[in-house]
């Protein structure tokens, strides 16, 4: 079992010293992976309904830091951790300039980078950015990773989809990781699993949380499906990494629905059954959340997982 955990992107932990602090005491604790979110602006009215929380307000102030800027820090404060978009709202950004900066950063990090990959949940924030239109963002979304995928396999490349074309040409250098950075896919609803099952090299789903539960039981049938429709579309499931991210949102929700104790909370020997219980199930790597408003605080609850990854 592999072992990530969040980076803040907002926040008074979200400091140069803070940020630096954390990864560098993370990668020294032996943590696989550090996961760095997206958003680039906050519209001052959402009315859209966040999923990963029981009210559907989504946990945010208005501020954040750039993903792939964040992502180039972290590359030049570390030499071990996995960078991984956790998750990359593709349709945000210019399918060919997004390509170019992730390889740019796969070569300067020595093949670090991780591509999670999502469509989004906020209307207002796609309509801001004058993005591709909400109601396709499924299906951009896996156009331009097709794009990422042409830009970083051929030179020259091209491309002519529904939504963007290109003529002949060279996007070097290309990333370090052959054939590129491994990608996995977040969400879990059927049309996600459908694209980690054509597109990707691993399912990256949020469970643990008292919005969205996903307890073995439920990722059981979930993988079960996964794997049906990767063997439908002529590739081996085993080939797929299943990464299974465990945030805190709700942080007075210590229960599920249901009243049965969330994933990963309490003592050591229940966090450990926990893990076991997933690992059971295929689940290579968790990601857990340490962040909190003080720093102090976020570095005690990542040293006390310590003796969890030292222990296999």
């Amino acid at each position: 079992m592999r072992y990530g955990f969040y980076l803040p992107t907002r926040g008074y932990t979200a400091s140069p010293e803070g940020l630096e602090t954390l990864v560098r005491r993370g990668e020294s604790l032996g943590f696989a992976s550090v996961m760095i979110a997206d958003h680039l602006v906050f519209p001052v009215t959402i009315k859209s309904r966040y999923p990963y929380t029981v009210s559907g307000d989504f946990p945010g102030q208005g501020d954040v830091l750039d993903q792939l800027s964040l992502m180039a820090f972290v590359a030049a404060k570390t030499t071990r951790l996995r960078l991984v978009t956790s998750v990359m709202i593709v349709p945000y950004r210019n399918p060919v300039l997004t390509a170019k900066a992730l390889a740019t950063i796969d070569v300067l990090s020595n093949g670090r980078v991780t591509l999670g990959v999502g469509v989004g949940w906020m209307r207002e924030e796609f309509e801001a950015l004058a993005a591709p239109e909400f109601d396709r963002r499924g299906a951009v979304t896996d156009e331009y990773i097709r794009i990422f995928k042409t830009l970083w396999t051929a030179s020259p490349a091209s491309f002519s989809g529904r939504f963007y074309r290109f003529d002949a040409l060279h996007c070097r250098p290309q990333p370090v990781q052959k054939p590129h950075p491994p990608i996995w896919v977040g969400g879990h609803s059927k049309a996600a699993l459908r694209r980690a099952a054509r597109l990707g090299d691993g399912w990256h789903p949020v469970g643990a949380n008292a919005a969205v539960p996903l307890p073995p039981s439920e990722l059981r049938l979930l993988l079960g499906e996964l794997y049906r429709l990767t063997e439908a579309a002529g590739r081996d499931p085993k080939s797929l990494t299943i990464s299974y991210k465990a945030p805190v949102y709700d942080v007075g929700q210590r229960q599920l629905p249901g009243g049965e104790r969330r994933p990963f909370s309490g003592g050591p020997a229940q966090v450990a059954e926990d893990i076991a219980a997933f690992a059971r199930l295929g689940v290579s790597e968790i990601v857990f959340d340490f962040r909190s408003e003080s720093l102090a605080e976020s570095l005690e609850r990542m040293e006390s997982f310590g003796p969890v990854i030292r222990q296999g």
